[in-house]
């Protein structure tokens, strides 16, 4: 299980202890985590939110 912000849908380390979102103060709910490939360990910022993986070319992958 992860923890996402239902407003910005911020992802939220597991290791973050908050009750709100860090980044905007909305509520946080917790949904399965998503099935995908095997990659790298993720950046983590100095808030506990999940950066936007990298592409291998250096681009930022973002959902549409």
């Amino acid at each position: 299980m992860e923890r996402i912000c239902t407003h910005c849908r911020a992802v939220l380390a597991p290791e973050t202890q908050a009750d709100w979102c860090p980044a905007c103060g909305g509520a946080l709910i917790e949904r399965p985590t998503l099935p995908g490939p095997t990659q790298p360990p993720a950046e983590i910022d100095h808030r506990g939110i999940v950066l936007p993986r990298r592409h291998a070319l250096g681009g930022i992958i973002t959902p549409q």
